[in-house]
């Protein structure tokens, strides 16, 4: 599932994202989501989220 909804979104989900540095290359982290960073409802190029080791990225993938 892609990760440009925010009600697919929940502290504790399992994803993937792209850091600002990465965009480029398209390289992705895993991790868990600590804190959703977007306000609004839908965002094209993803949700932007903190995941727990502090990584901050948008969704480009939602693993659970």
């Amino acid at each position: 599932m892609t990760g440009t909804k925010r009600e697919y979104i929940k502290q504790g989900s399992r994803v993937k994202v792209v850091q600002k540095q990465d965009q480029r290359s398209g390289r992705l982290t895993e991790g868990v989501v600590a804190d959703i960073l977007t306000n609004s409802v839908t965002h094209p190029h993803g949700i932007k989220v903190r995941l727990e080791s502090g990584v901050v990225g948008r969704v480009k993938e939602i693993l659970n």
